[in-house]
């Protein structure tokens, strides 16, 4: 699959066969009972099997370089699932600090009761995550570009430390998408996205993916199909639909996203903007080496004395919204949302104030952008 093109991929690997119409547009399995006898594939919709389920998990795995894939009902199905294929009683996990906050609440209430230990690094450097490392760490787990600070981590890195200790590694891919950011081509063992995102892409899908080797992917299927996280097919038909048009949506919305972070730097209203595609980024020529575009996320926070809040209630064009990725653009106060779940300490040691604002850039004109925060501003005053 690596000799076909991102656009060709999003449009043709992972359609249904359509053997008697043949038709454009794959068709639609509804069905939850299947034949059973005499058949090669035994298909059951828990058991990620049914012609939908099977079909797009081979676009994702083709996208993201891998030798399969599985699809769930959300990212933290996706996450949750493949955590629980690797790491059992006694087992410690060595997990970013910078991270999705649905992430972070998910090991801290649910780890303890399965026995299973972990460690959050104290940064985000390559040093950090060996610190942390114990005798009897399992799994290494990063994230990168990271939810909301947009911090990078060293995928190769994290990937040549894991194999020198023997330890799997795993990368929330989200922000990035495979159209920016490829990770198992670093050395990464698996790869997790939130479907919701950038897969969707049109604000309509709850869903989760992750891709790896079919060793490691038949691992997390036989907890899967226990613990019933799968999707349904009218759902995973809809996610192969907005796929198709994958590659020219991010690529529209990252670029977009860098005229943003350009103009919204150079503001007088912005403290800070972070975007991995700015020079002035800590991590700017790391992110150069190992992403092929810089994405379509961004966060900045507003000077002192103007009101995170009220600014988003300013906003006409730009939605405030829980979600992100989609083609319209949105914005949330993560220590609202997305990183809710964390005491105020917590969100102050990774760097999360009340000011900071995630700005998930759309495929609007940039000229409509910048005057609906301009309007949004001034409205403040």
């Amino acid at each position: 699959m690596k000799t076909l093109g991102l656009n060709t991929i999003c449009t043709h690997v992972g359609e249904v066969e359509d053997k008697q119409f043949k038709g454009a547009v794959s068709p639609i399995y509804l069905s939850s009972s299947y034949e059973f006898l005499d058949v090669d594939v035994k298909r059951y919709p828990r058991y990620f099997n049914t012609p939908n389920q099977e079909y797009l998990a081979k676009k994702i795995a083709a996208l993201e370089h891998t030798e399969a894939a599985l699809i769930f009902g959300s990212g933290m199905a996706a996450i949750s699932h493949m955590f629980l294929a690797f790491l059992q009683k006694g087992d410690h996990l060595v997990v970013q600090n910078t991270l999705y906050g649905g992430t972070v609440n998910f090991i801290k209430e649910e780890f303890p009761k399965y026995g299973i230990e972990y460690t959050f690094t104290k940064g985000y450097k390559v040093e950090d995550f060996e610190a942390a490392i114990q005798p009897n760490t399992k799994l290494i787990h990063i994230e990168t570009p990271s939810n909301p600070l947009l911090t990078i981590t060293d995928i190769k890195a994290i990937a040549k430390l894991g194999k020198a200790k023997n330890i799997i590694t795993s990368i929330d891919n989200t922000f990035a998408s495979p159209v920016n950011q490829n990770p198992i081509d670093f050395g990464i063992d698996m790869v997790m996205h939130s479907a919701t995102k950038y897969f969707g892409g049109h604000s309509d899908i709850c869903a989760g993916a992750v891709a790896s080797s079919q060793d490691y992917i038949d691992r997390i299927w036989n907890v899967s199909k226990n613990l019933g996280g799968s999707l349904s097919d009218m759902t995973v038909w809809m996610l192969e639909r907005s796929m198709k048009t994958l590659g020219l949506r991010v690529k529209a919305q990252t670029k977009n996203a860098m005229k943003m972070a350009k103009w919204l730097s150079k503001h007088p209203k912005i403290a800070k903007v972070y975007y991995p595609g700015l020079k002035s980024h800590p991590e700017h020529k790391l992110a150069k080496s190992q992403m092929k575009g810089f994405g379509a996320m961004l966060s900045f926070e507003l000077i002192d004395g103007l009101d995170a809040y009220h600014f988003q209630k300013s906003l006409k064009l730009i939605k405030s919204s829980m979600s992100l990725a989609g083609v319209e653009s949105t914005v949330i106060s993560p220590h609202l949302t997305s990183h809710a779940l964390l005491t105020q300490d917590e969100r102050d040691k990774v760097g999360i104030s009340d000011q900071l604002i995630r700005f998930s850039v759309g495929i609007e004109d940039v000229k409509d952008l910048k005057r609906d925060i301009e309007k949004a501003i001034a409205a403040l005053k």
